[in-house]
């Protein structure tokens, strides 16, 4: 009855810490031969939070993440148009994170290694391709590093946790294409800047065409912080983004003179941009929602099965609730097809909604809305966008992703032990 995990990223390591919980059997391979805590800031929404406060990772990620106060929409101009708290503060019973997504994806393995033995991911092991067998299932890996077969394994199902470029996803869909790209390009980095707002708030100003997102991940010595910023532009429907590495390094001069003059009473945008150590430059992609995400055996979990965008901060936060999900239909229904269908059924519209949302900017509507009603600026936000609009628009996300404060309280545990 073991489960086979392809992929050590979020997902999959929180699969893996869930199935421990229950007591069931797995193994877990990731294809690079060591992880590295790469990558930039995420939020992880109180929901999510809940599930690895369950798994006992409380006071871990109180050392690598700051707890999220506030979330705040600002114009072009750099006024105000909403705020509303977060975390405990918004009246949840779990904080939300702002955090490295690196530091985070290494709390999760060394949790892991300590509970299951150092040796427990199974490094240098891609996922390549798996089969039905009257047991189960059989997978085959390569060696990433030099291409090479170098073995199989059997168990009773097989979970496709192996990102947005998934291989097992590809198998079933053979013509889906490279991931989707809307037009626009992100420019990220992190830099050590002063604390602004409330000193744990989240960031977005601007609209769609241009929009500057940005939060804290850690305090500095010099009573600063450590900030995670993010620089949007829509680009030319001709701009050759597929060229474009993964993690190629971005060039300022590209995208500083569309923020020369966001210097804001509460952030100097430009100098944040300026000062930053290193800069990436990214497409925003995602991938189309799914008719299908298990095949027998085999199912796909969270950027495998839904990448999306990054508004609303939901892409990790999602892909733990796959984990915590699929964990206890395991343990309810047994380690079989019947378990991971009960979990498609749970999961995959759901999930497809806020796929579909984010398409349309999720809560950041809001900024699309106030610059086309108010493009030189405001002087009453209510006259521009009245308060009980920028409530629903809050509101409405929040249902949609699951993050509803009354009833994520209300709700009995996903695992109850």
């Amino acid at each position: 009855m073991t489960v086979l995990i392809a992929g050590a990223g979020i997902g999959g390591l929180t699969l893996a810490l869930s199935l421990h919980q229950v007591g069931i059997p797995f193994r877990i391979f990731e294809a690079v031969r060591e992880i590295k805590p790469l990558g930039v800031g995420i939020n992880l929404q109180a929901h999510a939070t809940r599930e690895l406060v369950e798994l006992g990772l409380e006071d871990g990620l109180d050392n690598i993440g700051l707890r999220t106060q506030e979330v705040a929409y600002f114009s072009r101009q750099g006024d105000l148009i909403w705020s509303e708290a977060r975390g405990l503060r918004a009246g949840y019973n779990w904080p939300q994170y702002s955090i490295h997504r690196g530091g985070l994806q290494m709390l999760l393995l060394r949790s892991l290694q300590i509970r299951c033995g150092k040796d427990v991911v199974e490094m240098g092991t891609a996922v390549t391709d798996w089969k039905n067998v009257r047991q189960g299932v059989e997978i085959m890996f390569e060696d990433r590093g030099s291409g090479g077969v170098i073995g199989t394994a059997a168990g009773s199902v097989l979970v496709a946790a192996d990102g947005i470029n998934s291989v097992l996803r590809a198998g079933q869909y053979p013509d889906e294409g490279p991931a989707c790209w809307g037009g626009t390009m992100m420019w990220r980095g992190v830099t050590k800047g002063p604390r602004f707002l409330t000193g744990r708030s989240m960031a977005m100003a601007g609209e769609k065409r241009r929009k500057f997102v940005v939060y804290p991940i850690g305090d500095t010595e010099d009573g600063g912080s450590l900030l995670n910023w993010i620089a949007d532009l829509t680009m030319p429907v001709d701009y050759q983004w597929r060229q474009q590495d993964w993690n190629r390094a971005g060039k300022v001069e590209d995208f500083l003179p569309e923020f020369a003059d966001w210097s804001f009473d509460w952030l100097d945008v430009p100098q944040v941009i300026r000062d930053a150590k290193a800069i990436y430059e990214f497409p925003m992609v995602d991938r189309n929602p799914l008719p299908q995400w298990s095949f027998g055996p085999m199912s796909l979990l969270g950027d495998a099965a839904h990448a999306m965008y990054p508004i609303g901060s939901n892409g990790a936060s999602q892909g733990i609730i796959d984990a915590r999900i699929l964990a206890r239909e395991l343990r309810d229904k047994g380690v079989g097809e019947d378990a991971l269908q009960s979990y498609e059924d749970i999961r995959r519209e759901a999930v497809n909604a806020v796929v579909l949302t984010n398409r349309g900017d999720g809560p950041d509507k809001i900024l699309d809305i106030v610059s086309e009603r108010a493009p030189d600026g405001f002087e009453d936000i209510e006259a521009v966008l009245p308060l009980k609009e920028r409530e629903r628009f809050a509101d409405n996300y929040k249902k949609v992703a699951g993050m509803d404060i009354k009833a994520l309280n209300a709700r009995k545990p996903l695992i109850a032990l």
